[in-house]
C-alpha cells in the first residue's frame, strides 16, 4: 500500500518553465510598524529584465496579484506564473499586465506547526493595504487584489475572511493549487485543527457573504502524495455557486497529474491559469471583472470544458460564413477526409434533419491539425475530439486547411454505451469481468456500475487489435467522474495494450446517481477487449492515501496494550515479561475496535447523543470520517495490524540499541560500579526538574522533551553497562569462593530484579519516542525561527513537557521492586486498556491528543514508585 501510494502513479507529463530574462525580486518596503511586528515576513515584487528595471520606482500600472507559498515555500515560486504572464503582455504590447507579488513567509512549516497560521493571516492582510496604496491615484487603480495560494497558502487566504477588520470586497478572485481545504494532512496541534474549524464553519455559515468571492482550487491527482486531492475540493454549498474545485489531470490541455511541488511550475496548468487571469480583464476597467458569473464562466472555460476557442462572453448564435470556398454535401452517417498542404479552404455541410430520425449525436475527431499554440512560435500536433447533441444542433460546418485527418459518424447514444458492473472488493482480483467491442464505431462509453466509494480499486486492461498493419491515429481513453472534476487521460497506441488505474478522490454524494464512465476514442477498424478487476493493492494504497497520517495512533496504542500487559504480569507473577512477547499476548484489536464500533453505533440514537452531549465528549474520530464517506470497511482492524508490526519493530530496534550503546560505553570508558542512589527523589534531581520545567517555559516546551529523552536514553544505557559489570563481578566472586546458597540465590533475585527493570524501560521509551516524534515539528519550526524569538509562542507542549520532566525524572531512577509493592499498581495495569480505546476513538484526526493519553499512564507509574 505505502508503495503504491509513493511510486505507482503515472510519469511526470509537465513542461517546465523557463524564464527568458534573469528573475529580479525587488523587496516592498514596509511600514515600520508591520516590520516591527512581522520581522520574519517579507513582501516582494516579481520582474525580469526591463520590466524589473522599470518597476524599480514602484509606478505600478497593472493589474496586483499576490502569491502566498506554503508549507516551507519559497516567495521564489511566484516565478512561473510571473514569467508567463509577462510573455502574454507582451504578446498583446502591454494592453494590460499583471503585476506579481510574492509573500516570504521564511520557509515557515505551517503544515506541522499551526501556531503561525494567524499571524500569517494577518500579515497578508497588512500586505493587500500596502500593495493597494502603491497604485493610489492611478488612471485605473484597483480596488481589490487577486490571491494565487501553494498548498497552505490557499489556506491563509481563505482564513483572511474571519478577520474582524478584513473587507471581504478587498479579494475578488482566489486560487488554490493543492491546499488541503478540508482538514490538516497531519493535525499534530491544537492550533492548527482549530484554525480548519474556524476558516470552513465561517465559509459555511457566512456562505452568502461570499458570492463575490470567486475560488478556484486545483489539486495535483494521484502524483501528489503529500496532499491527497480529496482534502481540496471546497465545501459543497447549495447556496454558494462561485466556488469550482478541479484536478490538475482533467484541466482540459494539461491533462496531467502533478506533484505537490510541481503544480506551481508545471507549464501546462500554468499556461490555463494565465490565459484565464487575461481573460477575466475587464475592458472598461483594465481590472480583473467585478462580475461573479463572468469570473465563473472563464474558469470553467479554462479549467472544465474548453472548446477548443477563444473565450467568449456572449457567443453569438449564427455565424456568417465568408469567402469563396467550395461548399460540399456529405449525405453519409460515417465519414472520412484526408488533406495534406491543401491551402483551398471547403465547407462540409450535414443535412441533419433526416439524421435526426435514426441517430441522437454527431461526433468528429480529428489529428495532425497544425495550429499556432499561444507562446510558442512552434507548430504543434493535436488531437481534437467534439461530440454534439442533434436536438440542439441545426447544422454542421467543417473548415479544412493546411493539413489534418478527419472522421465523423452519426450515431445513436444507446447503441454506443455498455454496462460493465465492477468486481466486489473481496474477490482480491481472482474473478474479472470483460466486454468485447467489436464494431466499426468510433466512439464507446463503458458505464463503470457500482462505482462509487473511495475504497473501491481496480485495473482495467485495454488490448486492441487491428486486421490491418498500418500507421493509425492513437486512441484516447478517458476515465470521467461525473460528481467530480477528477477525470483522468490516457492516450495509446493502437493496437498495444494499456493498463488504466480507477480509483477515487471522493465517494459519491447521497443524492447523486450518476455512474463513472470510460470513454474509448477508438479506431474504426479494430477490435477493443476491456478487462476490470479488483486490485488489492491499490484498495491498500487507498488505506495509507486516506488514513496513513493515523498510523501513529495506532503504533501507541499498541505499546499502550503492551505496557498494561507487563505491569499487570509484574502483578501476577513477579516478573516483568518481555516486549514483544507481551505484545503478541496482549495487543489485540477486538480489545479496542468492537466498543468503538458500538459507541458510532449508539451515536445514530437521539437518546444516546443527547446524554453524549450533556457530558460534553467530543465527536468520535470515526463518526466523522464516515459522515465524510472516508471510512473503509475492515480499515481499523488493517491499520492495527500495522501498526503492531511497526510497533514490534521498534521494540526490537529499543532493545537492540540499548545492548549496542552499552556495548560501547563498557568498550571505550570502561565505567565503575557505581552505588545505586535508592532515593527517588533528591535535592540534585528536583534542581533538575525545576531547571528544565523553567527551559520549557522560557523557550520550547518539545526542546524539553527532547532533551529528557536523550537523557532517559544515556541514562539506561550506562546503567546497563554497569549492571553487566556488577552482575560479572558478583559471579567472579561466588565461583571464587563464596558457594553459599543464599548468595547465589541473592544474586539471581538481583539479575532478575534489572532484568525487569531494563523490559519496562524498553517500553517507556517506545512509548516516549512516540511523544518525541509526535511534537518534533515545532521543535525543528522554533530552531528554524531562533534568531527571531527564542520563546515559542504559542506552544502546543509547553504544559505536557513540564509534566513530563517530572514523570520521567522519577521513572528513570525507578525499579520494579519499588512498584510491586504500591497500592495504585492495578490501577495503572488496568488503565491503558481504556486509554487505548480513548486514543483511537479520539486520536484518529486529532494526533496531538495521543501524548495526553501516554501522558497520563506514565503519570500513574510514577504514582506506583511514590505511594
Amino acid at each position: 500500500g505505502v508503495r503504491d501510494v509513493l511510486f505507482l502513479y503515472e510519469e511526470n507529463r509537465c513542461s517546465m518553465t523557463y524564464m527568458y530574462e534573469y528573475p529580479e525580486y525587488l523587496k516592498i518596503k514596509l511600514p515600520k510598524k508591520t516590520a516591527r511586528r512581522y520581522p520574519a515576513y517579507e513582501l516582494y515584487l516579481y520582474g525580469e529584465g526591463n520590466y524589473a528595471e522599470a518597476n524599480k520606482n514602484l509606478i505600478l500600472t497593472g493589474i496586483p496579484v499576490l502569491f502566498l507559498p506554503g508549507n516551507a515555500g519559497s516567495y521564489k515560486q511566484v516565478r512561473s506564473l510571473g514569467s508567463i504572464a509577462l510573455r502574454k503582455a507582451e504578446d498583446i504590447d502591454f494592453k494590460y499586465h499583471f503585476n506579481f507579488f510574492s509573500v516570504n513567509f521564511n520557509e515557515e512549516l505551517v503544515a506541522l506547526y499551526g501556531g503561525s497560521l494567524q499571524r500569517q493571516t494577518k500579515f497578508v492582510h497588512e500586505c493587500i493595504k500596502v500593495i493597494l496604496k502603491l497604485y493610489r491615484d492611478r488612471e485605473f487603480a484597483p480596488t481589490s487584489v487577486a490571491i494565487i495560494g501553494h498548498s497552505m497558502g490557499g489556506l491563509v487566504a481563505r482564513a483572511l475572511l474571519t478577520l474582524k477588520n478584513f473587507r471581504p470586497e478587498l479579494i475578488n478572485l482566489l486560487i488554490t493549487q493543492a491546499t488541503p481545504h478540508a482538514a490538516p494532512v497531519m493535525p499534530l496541534d491544537k492550533y492548527l485543527t482549530d484554525f480548519y474549524t474556524a476558516v470552513n464553519n465561517h465559509w459555511i455559515l457566512k456562505a452568502q457573504d461570499l458570492r463575490n468571492l470567486t475560488t478556484l482550487s486545483v489539486a495535483g491527482g494521484f502524483r501528489d502524495y503529500q496532499v491527497r486531492s480529496g482534502l481540496t475540493f471546497l465545501p459543497r454549498l447549495s447556496q454558494h455557486d462561485s466556488a469550482l474545485s478541479v484536478v490538475s489531470s482533467a484541466v482540459p490541455r494539461a491533462w496531467a497529474s502533478t506533484d505537490h511541488l510541481s503544480i506551481v511550475w508545471c507549464k501546462e496548468l500554468i499556461l490555463a491559469t494565465i490565459r484565464a487571469f487575461f481573460d477575466l480583464v475587464d475592458e472598461n476597467t483594465r481590472q480583473i471583472t467585478e462580475d461573479p458569473k463572468r469570473r465563473m464562466s472563464v474558469l470553467n472555460h479554462h479549467f472544465v470544458r474548453h472548446p477548443a476557442k477563444i473565450f467568449e462572453e456572449n457567443p453569438e448564435a449564427f455565424t456568417e460564413l465568408t469567402g469563396a470556398f467550395m461548399w460540399i454535401k456529405v449525405k453519409t452517417s460515417k465519414w472520412t477526409y484526408s488533406v495534406y498542404n491543401d491551402s483551398d479552404g471547403k465547407y462540409f455541410t450535414f443535412p441533419l434533419a433526416s439524421h435526426r430520425k435514426s441517430y441522437s449525436h454527431v461526433y468528429c475527431q480529428n489529428s495532425m491539425l497544425v495550429r499556432k499554440y499561444f507562446l510558442k512560435n512552434i507548430l504543434s500536433l493535436f488531437i481534437k475530439l467534439y461530440c454534439f447533441n442533434l436536438d440542439s444542433l441545426p447544422c454542421v460546418f467543417i473548415t479544412s486547411e493546411l493539413q489534418f485527418t478527419l472522421d465523423c459518424e452519426f450515431f445513436k447514444e444507446d447503441s454506443r454505451t455498455v454496462q460493465l458492473p465492477v468486481t466486489h472488493l473481496f474477490s482480491f482480483g481472482l474473478s474479472s469481468r470483460k466486454i468485447l467491442l467489436n464494431s466499426t464505431a468510433l466512439l464507446y462509453n463503458v458505464q463503470l456500475l457500482h462505482f462509487d466509494q473511495i475504497y473501491q480499486a481496480f485495473k482495467i486492461s485495454i488490448e486492441s487489435h487491428c486486421q490491418l498493419l498500418k500507421e493509425r491515429k492513437p486512441s484516447v481513453y478517458r476515465l470521467h467522474i461525473p460528481w467530480s472534476h477528477e477525470d483522468s487521460i490516457i492516450v495509446a497506441k493502437v493496437p498495444s495494450f494499456t493498463e488504466i488505474s480507477a480509483k477515487l478522490h471522493i465517494a459519491q454524494p447521497e443524492n447523486d446517481s450518476s455512474v463513472p464512465v470510460l470513454n474509448i476514442y477508438s479506431s474504426s477498424d479494430c477490435q477493443y477487449e476491456v478487462i476490470l478487476k479488483t486490485s488489492l493493492l491499490q484498495i491498500l494504497g487507498q488505506i495509507i492515501r486516506f488514513h496513513g497520517c493515523s498510523l501513529p495512533v495506532y503504533v501507541a496504542s499498541n505499546i499502550l496494550l503492551t505496557y498494561g500487559g507487563q505491569l499487570s504480569t509484574l502483578i501476577s507473577t513477579g516478573q516483568c515479561s518481555e516486549f514483544s512477547l507481551e505484545l503478541v499476548r496482549t495487543a489485540k484489536p477486538y480489545k479496542v475496535d468492537p466498543v468503538i464500533s458500538i459507541v458510532v453505533f449508539l451515536l445514530g440514537f437521539n437518546w444516546f447523543r443527547e446524554i453524549w452531549d450533556s457530558l460534553s465528549l467530543p465527536e468520535v474520530d470515526a463518526a466523522v470520517l464516515s459522515s465524510q464517506d472516508a471510512w473503509f470497511p475492515l480499515v481499523s482492524l488493517i491499520l492495527f495490524l500495522f501498526g503492531t508490526g511497526i510497533a514490534y519493530w521498534s521494540g526490537v530496534f529499543f532493545s537492540s540499541s540499548l545492548r549496542l550503546f552499552s556495548s560501547l560505553w563498557l568498550t571505550l570508558i570502561r565505567p565503575s560500579v557505581l552505588q545505586k542512589d535508592n532515593k527517588l527523589i533528591t535535592p540534585r534531581r528536583v534542581c533538575v526538574v525545576l531547571s528544565l520545567a523553567l527551559v520549557s517555559w522560557t523557550t520550547c516546551g518539545a526542546f524539553v522533551i527532547f532533551i529528557i529523552y536523550l537523557r532517559y536514553v544515556f541514562k539506561h544505557s550506562k546503567e546497563t553497562s554497569q549492571n553487566a559489570i556488577k552482575h560479572t563481578v558478583k559471579k567472579r566472586n561466588s565461583v571464587d569462593g563464596a558457594s553459599e546458597a543464599t548468595e547465589s540465590l541473592c544474586n539471581n533475585r538481583t539479575i532478575a530484579e534489572d532484568v525487569n527493570s531494563l523490559r519496562i524501560h524498553v517500553t517507556i521509551l517506545n512509548l516516549f519516542t512516540w511523544i518525541v516524534l509526535l511534537n518534533l515539528p515545532s521543535l525543528i519550526y522554533w530552531l528554524k525561527n531562533l534568531r527571531y524569538n527564542v520563546r515559542l509562542d504559542p506552544d502546543p507542549c509547553r504544559s505536557t513537557a513540564i509534566i513530563l520532566v517530572s514523570v520521567l525524572e522519577i521513572l528513570m531512577n525507578s525499579s520494579t521492586s519499588e512498584v510491586k509493592s504500591s497500592k495504585l499498581l492495578k490501577i495503572a495495569a488496568k488503565v491503558p486498556l481504556p486509554l487505548s480505546i480513548a486514543m483511537l476513538a479520539f486520536g484518529r484526526m486529532h494526533l496531538y491528543k495521543v501524548p495526553h493519553f501516554v501522558t497520563f499512564s506514565l503519570l500513574l507509574h510514577a504514582l506506583c514508585c511514590i505511594v
